[in-house]
């Protein structure tokens, strides 16, 4: 992780400078942090976010710049690390190859707004309550496997995972990508079998979750990323937002995939922490608030509580596939923001590192000018790029010259990867075009490095991604995507013959590994 006591690249060359300016005389660094944010301090944030040293707030910044040491040996799959208290950001961190405060892939994070703006759409009288049945939103469907137990079927057995429905979990959310890879989302979840009553077992289902997207379409007549725009994006100030919508344009992604940049993610927590209000505009009730960030009685054999996740009795937070977090502390007045790739280490990072660094008694610690000064410069070693490696020069194939330019068309698979393209520019650098099913206006051209590193362009929806290939044989190739922002790191291994190839794809952050074959047109 890299921490960073600062809002932005600017921030950080006035902060070295104070630091710098902080050594001669200790006093310095927090007059000239309080001078300049003056105006913008405040706990609801908007254009500006306000900060100070880890000490104004009552937080030992050695123990925060040990963290990067611990991460740098055992997880270099974190993006950013995002630490907020009283209101202020007093680390700020992104790491290379995430670009600072980019947008980013929340995964199941998501959930958490979904269920936030059930929130605000009960507050507005726009749904009667958690007790309103789930068929009561979808009169006009025929349903199938229609019985009893399906018509009874509430919104608060959706947003603790009790519905019911019929769902397969393991090895990989297979119910979720069946519903993906049906024409309609919406009916296939709603099509489902029972195996349940609801309300009396938990399975995590993230199809259910998209039904409460289509319910927020049902219940305010428009998608649920413009009632969020409307309700809780603008108050918030938080601009940018990447939704992407179901197959038939009417719900967007209830369970996951939105992209949001890690300092709007803390607004989000900040504004749970502060009992839903924003600016003194209340956006969620208190009693949402206490109802969906605590442990509910009716689901005893997890701690969940409404979309959101109980940690211990210290607080709650957002979790998604890849290391996106969003966890809020009250008693520490605390938010914690974390993205990644494959970020495995969170718990570690948070107990280990973050909360020993916390003191307790809410009041400043002293000035320490030479703990400022190694945070910050392990800010700045973690956002920069590695010195290069020396490599031997690539082996390369005839086959290369075969396979250029032409379309590999592979048979169908999870993942809805209809073809690929391979491109070469000379023999150091490439460009991989792939076309899937799911998103037919997002089929990225990723460039590929053949020189053993990566090279760093647009992927999908403009967000940066990395690729870089191998030889392994005449025959077998291995390309190597990281998508960054997007989460996903995929490794494709492929073997030709002919005109056919075989092989496998292989996603690192949790989606798993499918075989993989085709022709080349």
């Amino acid at each position: 992780m890299k921490f960073k006591t600062i809002c932005s690249r600017s921030h950080r060359s006035i902060l070295l400078l104070t630091v710098m300016v902080m050594i001669a005389s200790p006093l310095s660094q927090s007059s000239a942090v309080r001078a300049a944010e003056q105006e913008t301090r405040t706990h609801r944030p908007t254009k500006t976010w306000p900060i100070s040293s880890p000490e104004e707030q009552g937080l030992d910044s050695v123990r925060l710049a040990a963290a990067f040491d611990f991460l740098k040996e055992k997880d270099p799959n974190i993006h950013s690390l995002l630490i907020i208290r009283n209101g202020v950001i007093v680390a700020d961190a992104a790491f290379y190859p995430f670009q600072d405060n980019g947008l980013h892939d929340l995964a199941s994070v998501t959930k958490s707004i979904t269920s936030t703006l059930v929130g605000i759409a009960v507050r507005k009288g726009l749904i009667k309550g958690l007790d309103q049945l789930l068929l009561d939103f979808f009169p006009d469907r025929k349903i199938a496997n229609l019985d009893e137990r399906k018509k009874a079927i509430t919104l608060r057995d959706l947003l603790t995972m009790r519905s019911g429905l019929q769902c397969i979990v393991q090895p990989t959310e297979v119910t979720l990508f069946q519903m993906m890879n049906s024409p309609d989302w919406v009916q296939f979840m709603l099509d489902l079998p029972m195996t349940d009553r609801p309300g009396t077992k938990f399975i995590y289902n993230s199809g259910a979750v998209h039904l409460l997207s289509a319910i927020i379409r049902k219940a305010t007549g428009v998608t649920a990323l413009d009632f969020a725009r409307k309700e809780l994006f603008e108050p918030l100030e938080i601009t940018g937002v990447i939704w992407p919508m179901d197959p038939q344009g009417v719900s967007n992604d209830g369970w996951g995939d939105i992209r949001m940049r890690p300092r709007d993610m803390a607004k989000i927590g900040l504004l749970y922490l502060n009992n839903g209000v924003w600016d003194g505009k209340q956006i969620l009730t208190p009693d949402w608030v206490e109802t969906v960030t605590h442990k509910r009685p009716e689901v005893p054999e997890t701690d969940y509580g409404y979309l959101w996740w109980i940690y211990k009795d210290a607080g709650y937070y957002a979790r998604g596939r890849g290391g996106q977090h969003i966890i809020v502390l009250p008693g520490q007045k605390m938010v914690i923001v974390t993205t990644g790739g494959g970020f495995t280490n969170g718990a570690p990072l948070l107990e280990s590192y973050i909360l020993p660094a916390v003191h307790q008694g809410q009041r400043p610690l002293p000035p320490n000018p030479q703990g400022d000064a190694l945070l910050v410069s392990k800010i700045g070693d973690a956002g920069r790029k590695p010195k290069a490696t020396v490599n031997a020069p690539a082996e390369w194939s005839a086959t290369a010259d075969r396979i250029a330019g032409r379309t590999f068309v592979l048979e169908p698979n999870p993942w809805r990867v209809s073809s690929m393209t391979l491109k070469f520019q000379g023999r150091k650098e490439g460009t991989l075009i792939v076309t899937t099913s799911a998103d037919t206006d997002q089929n990225p051209v990723y460039p590929i490095g053949f020189e053993g590193e990566y090279i760093i362009g647009p992927g999908r929806y403009g967000l940066p991604a990395a690729g870089k290939g191998r030889w392994e044989s005449q025959d077998r190739l291995v390309i190597e995507i990281d998508e960054i922002g997007t989460i996903n790191k995929f490794v494709f291994d492929l073997t030709f013959s002919g005109d056919g190839f075989t092989g496998s794809a292989l996603e690192k952050t949790g989606l798993g590994k499918i075989p993989i074959k085709g022709t080349i047109k």
